[in-house]
């Protein structure tokens, strides 16, 4: 846990700094688009951030996927949405994180986040960082993450069956593996 507090107190000070030099955006060009998944679930993308980073050098991508324990309800869903906002800094000043697309809920409450990394050992740090930061508010079990190594995000969202090239399924339904977008 003390690892991971001191991963996220640089994250915070490296996202201030971009911050001052105005590198970090809230473009809206996903904003409402709907990523559906393997499993048959489906969410809509309800923001999306980038940082000004040159074009990434061994590119990968993030999934993640959690449940958190307190949240219910349209109210309690649009609140999280309001507040993730504020939240936003203990992630953006990672080494070498590039754009994210933040999902809303699914049918059962689950949130994702798709993220573009410059490099799959450090998307995989960020992983474990932030999977000790959602047990604090997740149930364990329902946190997941896959790195997707050789792929970057609008290409995979322009083309979904590329997920099977990054990493080669095994047959059964993956979480992770996007479908259809819409």
């Amino acid at each position: 846990m003390a690892a991971a507090a001191r991963a996220l107190a640089r994250c915070a000070a490296t996202t201030g700094v971009l911050l001052a030099r105005h590198r970090i955006h809230l473009p809206r060009t996903h904003v409402g688009m709907r990523l559906r998944f393997a499993d048959g679930t489906s969410a809509r993308v309800y923001r999306e951030t980038v940082v000004d980073h040159p074009a990434p050098f061994d590119p990968c991508v993030l999934v993640v996927r959690f449940r958190l324990r307190a949240v219910r309800g349209r109210l309690g869903h649009a609140a999280l949405r309001a507040e993730s906002l504020p939240n936003t800094p203990l992630f953006l000043g990672f080494p070498e994180y590039v754009p994210e697309l933040w999902l809303a809920h699914d049918e059962h409450g689950v949130y994702c986040g798709l993220d573009e990394w410059d490099d799959p050992a450090l998307a995989e740090a960020y992983a474990r960082a932030l999977w000790r930061v959602l047990a604090l508010v997740c149930p364990r079990a329902s946190i997941h993450y896959q790195v997707l190594p050789g792929l970057q995000r609008d290409e995979l969202l322009r083309d979904a069956s590329l997920a099977g090239r990054a990493l080669p399924g095994d047959g059964a339904p993956q979480w992770w593996r996007p479908g259809a977008v819409a």
